[in-house]
């Protein structure tokens, strides 16, 4: 059964794309398609993101580790749709004018965010198998907890980008902070019930009796 929930999610995660692709295709993408579809896969990789950070507290708040094998699929996704935001922009924006790349990514603050969110979100793809969960080792943690990072460097480069309307960018925020929250509170509750649990234990000289 969780196959077929796997297959599902992963079926439903390539819409976005094939969407996109399709009113690309069709001229359905209003006067400027290329910076439309530059926009919307942006948007979809902080979507992503999203989700892919909201699997832990909801793993919290069912008491069921069920939504954590979507993680790395989501994740995997998260990149994807980042990659496909970054292509869109190399290609059709700068037409793979490297030179031109390099000034944008020293001038312009929004396009140095971007870029630095990618390359930070590359080794976390990189290293998301189990395989290489194994090499990493003890480091594995650490190194994927970049991913709130990421969310920050994310929504400040939304918010760099949008020239108006923030009533997204605000939306994305205020959802992020409250995961974020979330996750401290739990975070916070668990090292009390362990320093609880140490000082029970050397209270009653089990840990002297060792």
């Amino acid at each position: 059964m969780m196959r077929l929930y796997k297959f599902s999610v992963f079926i439903l995660c390539l819409l976005p794309i094939s969407l996109l692709l399709y009113k690309f295709y069709f001229d359905e993408l209003g006067a400027n398609p290329f910076e439309a579809l530059t926009r919307q896969s942006g948007e979809w990789t902080l979507r992503f993101l999203l989700i892919t950070l909201s699997l832990t507290p909801l793993k919290m708040l069912l008491s069921k580790s069920g939504p954590l094998k979507f993680r790395r699929m989501l994740g995997l996704y998260t990149f994807f749709y980042a990659s496909i935001h970054l292509l869109t922009y190399v290609w059709f924006d700068q037409f793979f004018d490297w030179t031109e790349i390099w000034v944008d990514i020293v001038k312009r603050p929004f396009i140095t965010i971007g870029m630095l969110s990618w390359f930070i979100l590359l080794p976390l793809a990189m290293t998301s198998t189990k395989g290489m969960k194994k090499r990493v080792g003890r480091y594995w943690k650490k190194l994927h907890q970049a991913v709130y990072l990421i969310g920050m460097l994310v929504l400040l480069h939304y918010f760099m980008l949008v020239k108006a309307d923030y009533w997204w960018p605000v939306l994305y925020s205020l959802f992020f902070i409250v995961l974020m929250a979330f996750r401290f509170q739990f975070a916070q509750r668990h090292r009390i019930r362990v320093l609880f649990f140490i000082k029970r234990l050397f209270r009653s000289g089990s840990v002297t009796e060792l």
